[in-house]
């Protein structure tokens, strides 16, 4: 089932410089305040998913279809993605104002001259986790990797991550196939997975799984960043400004009641069945909802986080130099508004 690989071409910046003038014009009169839709008619913009429609987008549903975009003056449409879906080239080259990303993916776009710009995100800590049978008696990811088999998608900068603070000379690294089947066959093998996702699959099939999340570990970067370009956020900051707040209604609705937002994927990914769609939701919420949003807001963000994964990358070789954080993180958008520093 997952997932997405950090690595990104050349062309990016190709294709950034391309569509730099592509929204220059679009929607200069609209505004962002919640009775922007009752005076004129909705700003039409885009939002690309880099994966299929999952209970980790269920607060962008929620947010369109109870209401929350129009009401702030937006029409959205919301595009599910995939495996290969360009996220960051569409929103760079202004083929969609906004788009979902992880936190290390930007930093990566952002170093090879992209001028993205972090808005929300929604996983405060991050979904990624290791698996492994519970006959194994494993008690950390440590433990998983001192024997046994792994599947890994190479690439990774969690993985790039896990070898280098612990090796894998002991653990022999095969492919990540995208599913669980070879897990459930191998008591022996362990493989990477969401926490949403496989574990879930795994258990419904009469699997045993033990999870560790790779953020217990130290690398916690943001997962599910909303992104848009720099140039659109210079020309239109009220829409965008209006386009978070409605995002971060959306979100608090799906948290307090998932089932309708859910109902809405089904339709859209029958892959996945109401029972799994409710687990991933449960599964996810301490994720998204944590202490520090509480205090400041969901979505969050801090500079601190930015700056140890703009360190961790630069130390796993996966890029040169960090983008220097003031660079791209708004005050605007590190805390809701009407939340208070703690």
């Amino acid at each position: 089932m997952r997932r997405r690989l950090v690595g990104l071409l050349g062309s990016l910046v190709l294709l950034a410089v391309a569509g730099a003038c592509s929204r220059s014009k679009e929607g200069a009169q609209q505004a962002g305040g919640t009775d922007a839709g009752a005076t004129q008619a909705a700003a039409r913009v885009k939002l690309a998913l880099n994966w299929v429609p999952e209970p980790e987008f269920g607060g962008f549903y929620a947010a369109r279809d109870l209401g929350e975009f129009k009401r702030h003056g937006l029409e959205v449409e919301i595009l599910g993605g995939g495996a290969g879906v360009p996220v960051v080239q569409m929103v760079a080259s202004g083929q969609v104002e906004f788009g979902i990303v992880g936190a290390d993916e930007l930093l990566t776009a952002r170093a090879r001259g992209v001028d993205l710009i972090p808005l929300f995100a929604v996983y405060q800590k991050s979904p990624q986790a290791i698996m492994a049978h519970a006959s194994r008696g494993a008690k950390g990811i440590q433990d998983v990797l001192s024997s046994g088999t792994i599947a890994l998608e190479p690439g990774l900068p969690y993985a790039a991550y896990l070898k280098k603070k612990y090796g894998f000379d002991k653990v022999k690294v095969v492919p990540y196939d995208g599913g669980v089947a070879q897990f459930l066959t191998n008591k022996d093998l362990a493989q990477q997975c969401f926490i949403t996702s496989e574990p879930i699959a795994a258990r419904k099939q009469g699997g045993d799984p033990v999870v560790f999340l790779v953020a217990d570990e130290g690398f916690n970067p943001y997962v599910a960043v909303v992104a848009t370009r720099r140039e659109l956020w210079k020309e239109q900051p009220e829409r965008v400004k209006s386009f978070v707040a409605a995002v971060r209604e959306g979100w608090r609705s799906y948290l307090e009641n998932p089932a309708p937002a859910n109902g809405v994927m089904a339709k859209l990914n029958t892959t996945m069945d109401a029972e799994t769609f409710a687990a991933a939701a449960q599964a996810q919420k301490p994720l998204i909802e944590t202490d520090e949003t509480r205090t400041r807001g969901l979505g969050t963000m801090s500079r601190e986080r930015w700056e140890t994964l703009g360190r961790q990358l630069v130390e796993l070789g996966l890029m040169e130099k960090a983008p220097p954080v003031d660079e791209f993180l708004l005050p605007e958008f590190t805390q809701a508004a009407g939340k208070t520093s703690p």
